[in-house]
Protein backbone atom coordinates (compact mmCIF):
# COMPACT_ATOMS: atom_id res chain seq x y z
CA UNK A 1 0.00 0.00 0.00
CA UNK A 2 2.80 2.25 1.05
CA UNK A 3 4.34 1.91 -2.77
CA UNK A 4 0.83 2.47 -4.30
CA UNK A 5 0.48 5.90 -2.21
CA UNK A 6 4.14 7.15 -3.36
CA UNK A 7 3.58 6.27 -7.01
CA UNK A 8 0.33 7.79 -7.10
CA UNK A 9 1.58 11.18 -5.41
CA UNK A 10 4.33 11.69 -8.16
CA UNK A 11 3.35 15.50 -9.45
CA UNK A 12 2.68 13.70 -12.53
CA UNK A 13 0.38 11.10 -11.29
CA UNK A 14 -1.48 14.10 -9.71
CA UNK A 15 -3.84 14.48 -12.38
CA UNK A 16 -4.92 11.21 -12.99
CA UNK A 17 -5.68 10.47 -9.31
CA UNK A 18 -8.24 14.03 -9.57
CA UNK A 19 -9.53 12.38 -12.24
CA UNK A 20 -10.35 9.13 -11.85
CA UNK A 21 -13.35 9.72 -8.96
CA UNK A 22 -14.39 12.52 -11.25
CA UNK A 23 -14.94 10.24 -13.68
CA UNK A 24 -16.83 7.67 -11.75
CA UNK A 25 -19.22 10.48 -10.29
CA UNK A 26 -20.09 11.57 -13.59
CA UNK A 27 -20.62 8.09 -15.35
CA UNK A 28 -22.73 7.45 -11.98
CA UNK A 29 -24.41 10.83 -12.55
CA UNK A 30 -25.44 9.94 -16.45
CA UNK A 31 -26.63 6.70 -15.41
CA UNK A 32 -28.82 7.85 -12.86
CA UNK A 33 -30.29 10.47 -15.01
CA UNK A 34 -31.03 8.11 -17.87
CA UNK A 35 -32.73 5.80 -15.92
CA UNK A 36 -34.75 8.37 -14.36
CA UNK A 37 -35.90 9.98 -17.74
CA UNK A 38 -36.81 6.18 -19.55
CA UNK A 39 -39.07 5.71 -16.13
CA UNK A 40 -40.44 8.80 -17.16
CA UNK A 41 -41.01 8.02 -20.71
CA UNK A 42 -42.44 4.92 -19.94
CA UNK A 43 -45.20 6.62 -18.05
CA UNK A 44 -46.03 8.81 -20.76
CA UNK A 45 -44.27 11.91 -19.32
CA UNK A 46 -42.28 13.12 -21.92
CA UNK A 47 -42.79 16.75 -21.38
CA UNK A 48 -41.70 16.20 -17.91
CA UNK A 49 -37.54 14.89 -19.21
CA UNK A 50 -37.64 18.42 -20.76
CA UNK A 51 -38.59 20.17 -17.10
CA UNK A 52 -36.43 17.87 -15.19
CA UNK A 53 -33.58 19.09 -17.91
CA UNK A 54 -33.82 22.57 -17.26
CA UNK A 55 -34.39 22.66 -13.81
Amino acid sequence: MEEFIKILSKPDNIPIAIMAPLVIFFVWLSISQGLRHDKLSKEGKKDAIYDEMIR
